[in-house]
């Protein structure tokens, strides 16, 4: 049985993993890396508790750092980890440092790169992630793109060989996880808000936390919405909330920090929200299949296809057009279906396979 070595390392990646993991071992053994990127339990092993995702055969432990420094430790603890299972074919999800370290491992090892989610483009490399997605999709064999603008993107960059359009597999795991937190998720009622009542937030992008002015401003917007907004936060989001000084905006304020909640709890405060501020791009997508609208705390996506629907809006940090869009932001009808048919992780198996 030929063997698949998946790394994961980042919240998002858990939850793209499960689908496609599900279906490559029906035919492949797979070893599943998880490189610690994401550590806290509510980022990391609540994920793989709740949802079934099957235990990582390594954890390498890398936890936070800097952008080189953590990528730099990823990549020899992964190589050690290509060298000893001989894998043949090395799968990664998305545009984090685990991405990248995954892909520069194996290619140096000259072990195939499977790239799920290729294609996106930011065209702001500015991002660590554009950068990270870029390398990634020009050292692999197999891109597997969500949608026709992915694989227009590679095709821009003379990428042809080895493209898939295939849906995207974030939108597997909402459809089946979505109808789960629908019944068995009691968020709401532990939170005490009423489903169409409050605005969901998720800020954690460096741009938004790394610069703390940007940060203070977005504060100050979800304050002075006088909105009720439940407000997860992200560790890192945190740790500057708490080092700046920054938490006396919020108190007092109808805007509830909370500890980061788990997928499902997730998904149901996504489905029931009236509206999701996020600058994360998996967030904007499951607005997107929630039909919730969405206001987007950047100045640029990867996807393009939220925005130009109309169903997503950029508003980065200027703090006048989020307080109106906030107001009047209000897209109708239903979205159109462009992220696949919710088979993309089968799709995925059956051209591993062949």
């Amino acid at each position: 049985m030929q063997k698949i070595v998946t790394i994961v390392g980042a919240r998002p990646q858990f939850i793209k993993s499960l689908p496609v993991s599900n279906q490559i071992r029906k035919s492949f053994r797979e070893v599943l890396v998880h490189t610690g990127q994401h550590y806290d339990n509510n980022m990391s092993a609540v994920f793989f508790e709740e949802m079934g995702i099957p235990e990582p055969d390594y954890n390498l432990g890398v936890g936070s750092g800097t952008q080189a420094g953590q990528t730099a430790q990823m990549l020899e603890r992964i190589e050690r980890v290509l060298l000893d299972e001989k894998p043949d074919t090395l799968l990664i999800y998305g545009d984090t440092n685990s991405t990248l370290a995954g892909a520069l491992a194996a290619s140096k090892l000259h072990v195939p790169i499977a790239h799920v989610e290729a294609g996106l483009r930011s065209f702001d490399k500015k991002m660590p992630e554009e950068v990270n997605r870029i390398v990634a999709d020009h050292v692999s064999e197999y891109l597997f793109c969500p949608t026709q603008t992915a694989v227009d993107n590679l095709k821009n960059e003379g990428i042809t060989e080895g493209v898939e359009l295939v849906g995207d597999v974030m939108y597997d795991a909402a459809l089946h996880f979505g109808a789960i937190a629908d019944s068995k998720s009691d968020i709401l009622d532990k939170l005490g808000v009423a489903a169409g009542d409050y605005l969901l937030a998720t800020i954690h992008r460096s741009s938004n936390t790394d610069i703390v002015d940007n940060l203070k401003v977005l504060l100050e917007v979800l304050v002075e919405s006088g909105q009720s907004i439940v407000f997860p936060v992200h560790p890192r989001t945190r740790k500057v909330v708490n080092e700046s000084g920054l938490q006396k905006i919020i108190d007092g304020s109808k805007v509830r920090l909370t500890d980061p909640v788990g997928y499902i709890d997730f998904l149901k405060l996504e489905k029931n929200a009236a509206k999701i501020l996020t600058d994360s791009g998996g967030v904007q997508k499951e607005a997107f299949f929630f039909a919730v609208p969405c206001i987007t705390l950047r100045d640029t996506t990867e996807w393009v296809e939220t925005v130009e629907s109309g169903w997503n809006v950029l508003v980065h940090v200027d703090k006048e057009l989020i307080l109106r869009k906030i107001s009047d932001f209000a897209p109708t009808g239903t979205p159109a279906q462009l992220f696949g048919d919710g088979k993309a992780a089968q799709y995925i198996a059956e051209r591993l396979t062949t």
